[in-house]
């Protein structure tokens, strides 16, 4: 049966997280008619699959693949007309959907490519979870105002699913960064608009310890090399270029010395903390011979 929405949500080892996901998708104000949940069990070895079987969703299971895998695999086990992506650790609002579907739906006559919306923390309690609040770090308004590689985060984002299987959905060969790319690849190939909704709300359990932050921007970091890698012709990079980023890096462990108002420290800290941690990241995937190879 046609859908107008399909909601694909990829999952590994997600069950502390994934019953508030699925509850606050089912409880869309959008008609349950006119969407779909499916859910990419990405080779769980928890209750991950068991949890999904619980909901009204259809649960697609397979070995490990990532992020980007998995959705490919849910986009082509979609039949709406559009495809929105969340992820397992989002609880989106209840007019997420409306909310998105009104965005598109904006401008009838002209070809629409998509629109994202608003995301914020969940529960921001700890210092680098309040540091990703503060200085926006899932926000897609900022994202998309980029003015050459604008993006979305893949976790509140909804694209034609006809312009998705054109260009193949997400690159598998992506370790992060893979919604800047897909959304780079879209946005050439598909002249059509794409809009920010801050109505379309997603809650986000950001990384509450400072080890998991790290181990996250070291991920983004290899993922943005390969990006740059894959994209040489438009970002020159070079040792002199690498040589200066380092320096950017020593100026923000001085200034994260520095003492001053809470936040604002806090902002330093965890700005120097992200920046060392994808500077590392980037090092080794860029300057790596077999990551060139493969590109």
């Amino acid at each position: 049966m046609t859908r107008v929405v399909s909601v694909v949500v990829p999952a590994y080892n997600a069950a502390p997280t994934l019953g508030d996901c699925l509850q606050a998708l089912a409880a869309q104000s959008l008609t349950p008619a006119d969407y779909e949940v499916l859910v990419v069990d990405d080779g769980s070895t928890d209750a991950t699959a068991r949890i999904a079987a619980g909901f009204d969703v259809q649960v697609l299971s397979q070995q490990r693949q990532g992020p980007s895998g998995a959705r490919n695999t849910g986009l082509a086990a979609a039949c709406g007309e559009w495809v929105a992506f969340t992820d397992a650790d989002c609880i989106p609002s209840r007019g997420w959907l409306q909310a998105l579907l009104a965005a598109v739906e904006r401008a009838p006559t002209e070809s629409v490519l998509g629109a994202a919306g608003r995301t914020i923390g969940y529960q921001s309690a700890a210092a680098a979870a309040r540091f990703v609040d503060l200085t926006g770090g899932l926000d897609a308004e900022r994202h998309l105002a980029h003015p050459q590689f604008p993006f979305a985060p893949s976790g509140n984002v909804m694209y034609q699913r006809l312009a998705l299987v054109a260009a193949g959905g997400f690159d598998r060969r992506y370790r992060t960064y893979e919604a800047c790319e897909l959304h780079t690849r879209l946005t050439r190939a598909h002249r059509g608009a794409f809009y920010f909704e801050p109505r379309a709300v997603v809650l986000h359990r950001h990384r509450a310890c400072w080890t998991d932050f790290w181990r996250q921007q070291l991920g983004y970091g290899r993922g943005y090399a390969q990006f740059v890698l894959h994209h040489r012709d438009q970002i020159p990079w070079s040792v002199w270029r690498e040589l200066a980023a380092w320096r950017d890096v020593a100026a923000l462990g001085l200034a994260a010395c520095w003492r001053g108002d809470r936040d604002q420290a806090l902002v330093r800290r965890g700005t120097f903390v992200k920046t060392l941690a994808q500077r590392c990241g980037f090092v080794t995937t860029y300057w790596s011979p077999a990551e060139r190879a493969q590109w």
